[in-house]
């Protein structure tokens, strides 16, 4: 689970042809009590105890959708930012940001601008409308701790490309992940 999100780093990610290269991503493991999958299969989480490659989309509080990758069972990657590359233009329309950095910093601005619904859960994401090509060269990659959560925030599951300027916030307690 850790390896596939420093993996999808460097990463192209495309929906219906719009998309960019993933900057930043959020480790969930199964006995983790961040995890959605910790107190077992629901239905709300069923995607998650399904195959690896496949799309977790749930709702952040209601508000926002968020995209993970199932990588085994109960563990997901959270794709949390985007460096946008392709359909911009359509990118800014769905967000009404002009700005590109702020288009996909964020996996509830991401999936805005991706136009990723609940419908997408349990897809592939390895078959349409998924676009996924792993990355011909390693990225340089930072890691620190998760955001956006109460339970085991202090883990240092989240990874990013070293000096991204596309992260949904700086990382604190900066780490080099090759090191």
């Amino acid at each position: 689970m850790l390896a596939v999100a420093t993996d999808l780093l460097g990463a192209s990610l495309q929906i219906d042809g719009i998309g960019g290269i993933i900057v930043e991503t959020e480790a969930y493991r199964r006995d983790d009590e961040a995890s959605h999958s910790f107190r077992g299969q629901t239905v709300a989480n069923a995607a998650m105890f399904g195959s690896p490659a496949r799309a977790y989309v749930y709702r952040s509080y209601g508000l926002h959708w968020c995209l993970n990758f199932v990588c085994e069972q109960g563990s997901a990657v959270l794709i949390r930012a985007l460096e946008p590359v392709y359909g911009i233009e359509t990118m800014r329309e769905r967000r009404s940001v002009s700005e590109t950095r702020k288009l996909c910093s964020g996996p509830g601005n991401l999936c805005k601008a991706l136009s990723v619904t609940g419908n997408m859960n349990g897809l592939s994401v390895l078959a349409p409308p998924f676009s996924l090509e792993l990355p011909a060269a390693i990225p340089a990659m930072t890691s620190g701790v998760r955001i956006g959560i109460s339970k085991a925030a202090e883990r240092p599951w989240r990874f990013a490309v070293t000096g991204s300027p596309y992260l949904s916030k700086p990382i604190r307690m900066e780490r080099n992940v090759t090191d």
